[in-house]
């Protein structure tokens, strides 16, 4: 496993630092976007990435779980693991490591955006949804590529609502710096280490 999770958070680290790239020439972009719009964009891209989060999630767990035996395939599981690896990590990635990167940088309007608690008509059902569609039609890669850029502009957009704009090298850098952590590690947990924990070692041995 601990190879698994070293192989996998490498070979993620080139199209993570491509995501926060793109971050940084959005900010730029959007550094004139008054605060209300900057929480509806984001309030549009974290439900699109629990969506993806919770189809890879609960995919990789039907692929695996159920490859040898489809009777080990628990849809009790399912369900728990792609609503946990979804919403609970989605909202690691996307609002509070922003957060405290908005805190270690003063921004003058620091505040944590909880998906499931201030938009939950939204978010848990799009979590549902990517669930069901694992189910019938499990997928991870390209599904695992949109939820990477989706995270990262929803991370921009949750800094840009604290006054994250560019300005200094040093600004620029650390905020660069956040989106990548708050993508790389929690991505690559919700996608692939988390569902593979409830997997058994006999089909952990065939990945």
């Amino acid at each position: 496993m601990k190879k698994i999770i070293a192989k996998e958070l490498g070979k993620h680290i080139p199209f993570t630092i491509f995501g926060a790239i793109t971050g940084i020439l959005m900010m730029f972009l959007f550094d004139k976007v008054p605060y209300q719009t900057s929480y509806s964009i984001f309030y549009v891209l974290h439900p699109a990435h629990v969506f993806l989060s919770a189809l890879v999630t609960a995919s990789m767990y039907k692929n695996y779980k159920c490859k040898q035996d489809s009777r080990k395939c628990s849809i009790f599981g399912l369900i728990a693991i792609g609503f946990l690896g979804s919403i609970g990590i989605a909202t690691l990635s996307d609002s509070l490591v922003p957060y405290w990167g908005e805190i270690l940088l003063k921004m003058p309007h620091a505040e944590p955006h909880i998906g499931f608690i201030e938009d939950w008509y939204v978010v848990v059902p799009l979590a549902g949804f990517g669930i069901v569609i694992a189910y019938f039609w499990p997928s991870t890669k390209f599904p695992h590529a949109g939820h990477v850029l989706i995270s990262t502009w929803a991370s921009l957009f949750h800094m840009i609502m604290a006054g994250g704009k560019p300005g200094t090298v040093f600004l620029t850098v650390a905020i660069f710096t956040f989106l990548f952590l708050a993508v790389w590690v929690p991505c690559c947990i919700s996608d692939i280490v988390f569902p593979l924990l409830f997997v058994g070692k006999k089909e952990n041995k065939e990945l």
